[in-house]
Order: C-alpha cells, then structure tokens, then sequence
C-alpha cells in the first residue's frame, strides 16, 4: 500500500511541496541547513511513482554508502513496495563499478577486474619506482600514489601529467609523472583498477563510446542527486551524460556549505546549474527546523557577507533559545579550561546529554589540550576522524629525539629515528648494529660508534652517525630553554622539509606541522611552569615522564570509553551533515579561523572557510558557544592572537572588521575571560 499523495503534502510545508510537485525537467533545490532535503528527495521519488514512473527507472545519487543505505531505507517505507521494483539508490562509484562491469572488455579490462585497495596501490607503485630505477628517498610509494590520485581526481591522464606541471614544480613531479603513466599501465596489464579509476575510465567511456552513453542514459528515466555542490567536475560530467536525453535531473544541495574545493568540489556546478541546464526550475528550502532563531539569525548574518551565492534567508521554526555567546581566553590552555568547565557544567546539571555535545574546531591539532583536560576532569570523550595527538607519527618523532636530548642511549628512540630524516643509515645497517649491540649487551648508540670508528659502517652511514652525533650536540649538558634546544635541533634536521617529502599534500604537510608546533609550545608552557629553564636536561625529562603519562592515561581512558554515548571532538570539515543541542566552536582567530592558508590565496579562499564557519554555527539546535584567545603558542612563542573576522559577520559588525588594526580588533569580545551575547533579544531567564 502507497502512501497517499494528500499524506505526503501534509508532512511538507510550502517550498518542499513545491519542490517535490515541480514539473519534470532540470530542478535546482537549494536547500538550506537543516530544512529536510532528505524528505524533499524522498518524497519527490514517491511523487514521480505516484504519477507512474517505474521505481527502477529513478536514479538517486548520494555521496556516501552510508547516506545511501539510509535514503534506500526511508524510500522502501515510503513506497512501501515490496522488494521486487525499487529505485536505484547508490553513490557515484557504486554506480560506475555497475557501468564497469557491464562495459570493461571496451576499456580493455576483463569483465572481472579487481579493484585494489590502498596496500595493493602501494605495492604495485614500490614496482614501478623500482623499474624507473627511482629511489624511494626521491619518491616513496605512498607519495606517488597521492599525486596519482591527485591528477585522477582533477581528470589529468597519464599523458596530460607532464602538461600539467606547475612551472615551479621541483623533479620529483615529474618523475611522478613518469610513475602515473607505468602504474596505470601496470593496473591494465593485472585487469585491476583503483579507487579513482572507477569514475575516470568511466567517463572516457562515455566521452569514446557514445553508443555505450546512450544505452547507460536510456536505463533511467530520472535522476536525482543529493548534496550537489560536492561534486567534482568528472562527477558532474557522468552525471550530465546520464541526464542528457531526457533531462528529469534533480539536484539538491546548499552552495552556502560547499566546503570540500580541498578534494575537487566546485561550487561553480550549483550557482551555474540554470547556466548549463536552460529553463530548470529553483526552489529555495529556507525554513530551518534544527536550530533556535538566535543560532539561525547569526549564522545569516555570517555567510551574508559572501557574495558569490545563491540568495537565502534562513527561518527558525524552533522556539527562542539562549544567544550564542562568545568566550574569550588568555591562552590555549585557559581557553580548553573554560570550554571543558562549561561543558562539564552542562552536562552534570542534566542540560545536555553527552552524545548532543561537541567541541568544534578547524584544525586536528588543536585538540591536544581539549584532550588533556577533559581527561583531567574524568569526562569520556571520543575523538572523530582524527587520530589521537600522541599517536601521530610526527609527534612520536619528536618525543624520540627529545629522549636522545638527554639520553642517547635509548635504544627505543634512537631506533626510531636514527635515519630520520634519511641520513644514509639502510634497514640492514641499523638492523646489524641493534644485533650486534644485544649481543655485546651495550646500547644502539655505543654500537653505531664503535662501528664507525672500527671502520665496520658503510660510507653512508659513517657520515650518519657524524650528522646525528652533531645534531644531537653532549646529552644533558645544555643550558639553554629546552623548548629553545627543541627547536634548533628541527632547525639543523630540517625537519619540516621532512615532513614535505614525507606527504604530498599542502594541507597534510601544514597539519603534521602544526603537530610538532602545538608539542614545542607545550614544552614551553611546561618549562614556564616549573621555572625550570636552567637545568634544560631535568626540564626535558619532567616533560617526558609527564607526556608518558598522559599518553598511557590516554589509552586507558579510550578503552573504557562507551562509544556514541559520550561527548565528542570533531574538525568542522568532520561535522558536516550532524546535528548537536550544544556546540562549542573554538579558535575563532584570523590565521585559524580563517585558516592563514586561505588568507592568502584570496577572497574565493576566504569565502569557503566562512562557509566552513556557517556549517559550524548550523550544526547547533539550542546552544552555541565560540571561543578565542588573546594569545597562543607559535613555534615556541606566545604570540598575540586577533579575532576572526567572522565573529564580526556573525555579529552584524562585518564593516568594523581592520585587517590593519589588530589592536582594535582584538577588543571587539570584550574584556578577557569574559562572555559576549552576539544576538541582542531577549530571553526568557534561565
């Protein structure tokens, strides 16, 4: 049994009918945070049933298996059509494995091609650099595949690779470039294909095979697609080459949360859909059924201030609630101390359940003195699309050579990163010297030395041992800062140049950095704390023994940890889609939020991170709470900090905003440690 088309209007208000009922033929559904576009796309695949569409004939494309299945789900009980004839609901590689399938011996693929995994993709790239004869110091399997897929994902072929260099880059690029075409001729050859592959052969199957196109295009006769302004541009040309013929296409998403550029998303393809799709329909999904009108009035003030949109005005249908506030702190420590506070408050006061709570922020490295405290306070946490601080390989590193700082006889440490960055010490040679040392019962250190000077070491790793014996300076007698000691070792090492060649990608290289930057600082908190500085060995041991505690303290508390049941910690990116009572958004300074990168690359930058900043401000249905600092650590310094730009947007205060003045900008929250209300009605009292 359908459900009845008058049931269906019933649950829909005025503009998600209107989407629903619109004529078939190109439809734009901007649909604005938290205003039901799941339904609307649901309840317009019953509506073109309901008016005697095949239900195996509509093709609903989703982003994410797991959105997929969800949407799958809600249609079947909505339809309430047994499984025999129902739409084809799937992400966009889900659909081109299909299309593959049916088509690989016209690509030159067998019919059962493999698809390989990462490992696999590691593998078959350690081959090929080892047939090129390029050394994995020049270029590691892992570095090749990421600028494979890089190219794959803007649609570069291995031929268009070498065209597309910049003019700047360096020989490894190039040498990836010579990769690309010998790993993708090696993929051929196994009848296997990669992640990527599946949308890229694809659409040079559409583009070579037009017959092919037609007869994929001819299996449906409407498309819908859900959060369109994530796709890519080869995404969006499959797409369109699907909806070419009979142009019932659907698409629905929100330009004010198009926030993933990073990995290839145009926002171009949703404020130029009526563009490329002449005559389609636009409605606008503007009533907002998450959020209280305080949250719903700041967040359209804020992303207001972009200009190159698709004009919408958000309307709360929640009751009134509490302002957002904004909470200024001294430091980065003082502001996790006021955030956590708060949050525990809340939640022992039975104002917020755990699991409706989370602490937002732009960047993974931030969450180190969050974790800290919260696990001070005893309140369960659980980390979301990041790995834990202390397990981040860079900061591992770090911990390693503060050990040999005052102690190269750590076996461990040395171990670790005796050939980090690559010094000429080979797997063999280290592996020799730490059998030789357990045998002659003495450290890896002593060894190393005793080789070196009986002439036992290779060239390479003779010159290693000098480096690091120079880097490393005599264990325990320095007297200087031990953050200071820190820093000139990653200075001498060049370890930042290490990480650059470690990973592929900018945002990746900066978020490793930032690592090693946020642990330098704490050094420097700790020496600051236990007025230390004169006996820099003692210092750095304290510090040692208090980060292996923690660390240990760390692993303890994530094992006892209830899952989906506890406060959690998310990157904004990460937050995407949920939905809290209360959100903490914290770092909100110029150079975090907006990102420093961003600020450079202009106003196109700038406008995605507010954008970023709106999806954050949207995730919040009762409380939203926005924090910053007056200072924080940099590279070992306490540096000023200045507010960022969107706490004036989010204000209604976007003109008084001075790039120039940061002096001025740094008073508009108000006095330090205090709270601001940024929404100025009134409330009933608490």
């Amino acid at each position: 049994m359908t459900l009845s088309q008058s049931s269906r209007r019933s649950q829909l208000n005025q503009s998600q009918s209107q989407a629903v009922h619109a004529p078939i033929g190109p439809l734009l559904v901007l649909a604005g945070a938290g205003t039901g576009k799941t339904r609307v796309v649901i309840t317009r695949i019953a509506h073109l049933v309901h008016k005697g569409a095949r239900p195996s004939r509509i093709l609903a494309v989703t982003f994410t298996n797991k959105a997929a299945k969800e949407m799958l789900s809600r249609a079947g009980s909505l339809l309430g059509k047994k499984s025999g004839d129902k739409p084809e609901i799937s992400t966009i590689h889900s659909l081109c494995v299909r299309v593959l399938r049916r088509h690989a011996r016209k690509m030159g693929y067998p019919e059962r091609f493999a698809i390989i995994d990462r490992g696999e993709q590691e593998s078959a790239a350690r081959k090929v650099l080892r047939e090129l004869k390029i050394a994995e110091t020049t270029l590691q399997p892992a570095e090749l595949i990421n600028r494979i897929s890089r190219w794959k994902s803007a649609a570069v072929r291995p031929d268009g690779a070498f065209a597309a260099l910049a003019a700047d880059a360096d020989d490894s690029w190039s040498l990836a470039a010579a990769g690309y075409r010998r790993y993708q001729q090696s993929l051929k050859l196994a009848g296997a294909v990669d992640f990527d592959d599946l949308l890229l052969v694809v659409d040079d199957l559409f583009f070579t095979h037009e017959a092919v196109r037609r007869e994929e295009a001819a299996r449906f006769d409407h498309i819908l697609v859900d959060e369109y302004q994530d796709t890519s541009g080869i995404q969006e040309r499959i797409v369109a080459a699907l909806a070419r013929g009979h142009k019932s296409l659907c698409v629905v998403g929100d330009d004010d949360q198009s926030i993933y550029a990073w990995r290839g998303a145009q926002v171009s393809h949703i404020l130029e859909f009526a563009n490329r799709w002449p005559g389609a329909t636009i409605v606008r999904l503007e009533e907002n059924y998450r959020s209280t009108p305080e949250i719903i009035h700041a967040a359209n003030q804020l992303i207001a201030c972009n200009v190159r949109r698709h004009a919408k005005t958000l309307i709360a249908s929640a009751r009134s609630g509490p302002p957002p506030v904004i909470v200024q702190a001294q430091d980065e420590n003082d502001e996790a101390s006021r955030v956590v506070s708060e949050v525990e408050s809340r939640i022992r006061e039975g104002e917020v359940l755990p699991n409706e709570a989370v602490i937002l922020m732009r960047t993974g490295d931030q969450t180190r003195v969050f974790e800290q405290e919260l696990r001070r306070r005893g309140i369960p946490y659980e980390l979301i699309g990041s790995h834990s601080f202390f397990d981040r390989r860079e900061v591992k590193d770090v911990m390693a050579f503060l050990r040999l700082l005052v102690d190269r006889d750590d076996g461990m440490a040395l171990a670790r990163v005796v050939n980090v960055p690559p010094r000429g010490m080979s797997a063999q040679t280290i592996l020799k010297a730490r059998d030789a040392a357990t045998a002659a019962g003495h450290s890896l250190w002593r060894e190393l030395v005793t080789s070196r000077d009986a002439g036992r070491l290779p060239p390479a790793a003779v010159n290693g041992v000098a480096l690091l014996e120079q880097m490393l300076g005599e264990p325990g007698t320095v007297t200087a800062s031990a953050g200071d000691r820190l820093r000139t070792l990653l200075e001498r090492i060049d370890y930042r140049s290490y990480l650059q060649q470690e990973y592929d990608d900018p945002q990746e290289q900066e978020a490793r950095w930032n690592s090693v930057d946020e642990l330098i600082g704490a050094l420097h908190v700790h020496e600051r704390e236990q007025q230390q500085r004169h006996d820099c060995a003692q210092t750095i041991r304290d510090f040692l023994d208090e980060l292996v505690l923690d660390v240990t303290e760390a692993e303890r508390f994530r094992d006892n940890v209830p899952r989906g049941k506890v406060l959690r910690l998310m990157t904004l990116h990460a937050a995407k889609g949920l939905e809290f009572d209360c959100v903490w958004m914290v770092g909100l300074e110029e150079g975090l939020l907006p990102h420093h990168r961003s600020i450079a690359d202009g106003l196109q930058a700038i406008a995605e991170e507010r954008r970023l900043c709106y999806v954050g401000v949207t995730r919040a249905k009762k409380r939203l709470t926005l924090s910053l600092c007056l200072t924080r650590m940099k590279w070992g310094k306490s540096r000023p900090c200045r507010p960022s730009r969107f706490l004036y947007e989010l204000t209604g205060q976007a003109d008084k905003f001075c790039e120039a003045a940061p002096s001025q900008a740094a008073a508009l929250p108000g006095p330090a440690g205090r709270k601001q209300k940024i929404y100025k009605k009134k409330t009933a009292p608490k």
